[in-house]
């Protein structure tokens, strides 16, 4: 069967060319760093990062620790939820527990299958669980890409709407570069980690808006 490219939108180009992109860089970071141990990048960050880092810096790191754990992401996804069946919007509402539930049971597996052990010498309290990807990086991208969607949707001014968004991608940036200064994730995990959760972003929204209803704007 034969495929009509001009019958695929530039929307669909750049989808597949950002998904594949995404899951290559992810693949290489995998196969060279991690299963190769060329890990000079990492230790490269941590001796910048050694000469910089300030108690200020390590206190900022732990609070934002919090922000990217389960014990944060867990209710407010409830809650995001929650208020999207008040709103009668349910097909949104499935889809954000979808999103959150197979990208946790994407990292979970990811982790097992990749086996990659923590740095050593962490500033905070020692982790016995696995280090690749980092699991705040992922799962706070793909947390705040829901957000993102959801304000996106919204009625507000669109100047409104890039302020948010911004602040968001910043905010999960910040949690992921504070894995780093503490010494619970290399820098490689936390890159991975962001790589992975734009994937699977692209990936379950494209699939939403293809097999999804059409939703109306929130009010």
């Amino acid at each position: 069967m034969r495929i009509n490219l001009r019958s695929i939108s530039l929307l669909t180009i750049v989808t597949v060319i950002l998904f594949l992109g995404s899951l290559g860089l992810f693949a290489l970071i995998t196969h060279e760093i991690v299963l190769e141990k060329e890990e000079e990048f990492d230790h490269a960050v941590f001796q910048f990062l050694e000469q910089h880092t300030t108690p200020f810096m390590i206190r900022v790191s732990e609070i934002l620790a919090y922000l990217g754990s389960p014990y944060f992401f867990l209710p407010a996804y409830f809650l995001i939820i929650g208020w999207l069946l008040v709103v009668k919007r349910k097909p949104d509402a499935l889809h954000v527990a979808i999103i959150a539930i197979t990208s946790t049971v994407l990292l979970h597996t990811l982790k097992r299958v990749i086996g990659r052990e923590r740095p050593a010498l962490p500033l905070l309290e020692e982790l016995t669980n696995y280090s690749f990807p980092s699991g705040h990086a992922l799962s706070s991208f793909i947390f705040c890409a829901v957000l993102i969607w959801l304000t996106w949707k919204g009625n507000w001014k669109r100047s409104v709407k890039i302020i948010l968004c911004l602040f968001l991608l910043s905010w999960s940036l910040a949690i992921g570069v504070s894995r780093i200064v503490i010494r619970y994730h290399y820098a490689s995990d936390v890159i991975a980690g962001f790589l992975m959760g734009f994937a699977w972003v692209i990936l379950s929204f494209y699939i939403q808006r293809k097999i999804g209803p059409r939703n109306h704007r929130i009010e």
